[in-house]
């Protein structure tokens, strides 16, 4: 905490400017990298569809959804380094007690972010998109274009990724005593609501897509009330 205090506004801007560059530097380094090799990241997005081809419509979409793919990817393989960069910049302003709280929780949000985009990848999204597969026929073939088959995969993906941060949320939220066990047990109800609601927000606007984030998402609010009532028995013992 005495380091930041002793910084001036012109010294933490300067750090943010040089922080920022880097996550910059490396999402772009990772995009070059991947836009290179962008021919087997469509095949590996096209995993669950089970070779399914794709087309496009118009001369620049290819080429603008091959970019896209690249960007993407990007940010994918630059998410460590982005939260290292972030935590970097936040931790001077930290007590050493409260540091022990931020380190383990950076390193949770990239687990838990790669533990969602591999759950969707492997589990769920190949249950979408052969649900949709399923309705092709000899008159009405499946024909996706590159760009709208891209924009679905990431939505998907981007969602799963986000709604498997729950557990940690609800931990911190326990840890700081703005929640309780017998609360959130108490409005279970509303709670099952609300993660219908944010399902049919986060997900393609599909009910089958959000059907099947609702089953996940209510259980790992489960796992957060068994992390939060760990955490109250704890302190209770001591």
């Amino acid at each position: 905490m005495d380091e930041i205090a002793k910084m001036s506004l012109i010294e933490h801007l300067e750090e943010l400017r040089y922080r920022l560059f880097v996550i910059v530097g490396f999402v772009f380094g990772f995009s070059l990298v991947s836009f290179v090799f962008v021919d087997v990241l469509r095949s590996v997005i096209l995993v669950p569809a089970k070779g399914l081809s794709l087309i496009y419509l118009t001369p620049p979409e290819a080429f603008l959804g091959n970019i896209r793919l690249s960007f993407t990817s990007g940010l994918f393989f630059s998410l460590p380094v982005i939260l290292y960069q972030i935590l970097a910049f936040l931790l001077p302003g930290f007590y050493k007690e409260e540091r022990k709280v931020l380190i383990p929780s950076f390193l949770a949000i990239g687990a838990l972010f790669y533990l969602g985009l591999f759950f969707s990848f492997f589990v769920v999204f190949p249950l979408a998109i052969n649900f949709f597969l399923g309705f092709a026929g000899e008159e009405l073939l499946p024909m996706f274009t590159f760009q709208n088959y891209l924009g679905f995969f990431s939505r998907f993906h981007f969602a799963f990724s986000l709604v498997f941060q729950l557990p940690l949320v609800l931990l911190i939220l326990g840890l700081l005593g703005a929640v309780t066990y017998d609360t959130l047990r108490r409005i279970r109800k509303f709670a099952f609501l609300g993660i219908i609601i944010v399902s049919a927000i986060l997900t393609p606007p599909d009910f089958f897509s959000q059907l099947l984030m609702v089953g996940p998402l209510y259980l790992l609010f489960e796992v957060g009330l068994i992390l939060i009532l760990l955490v109250e028995k704890r302190r209770r013992k001591k």
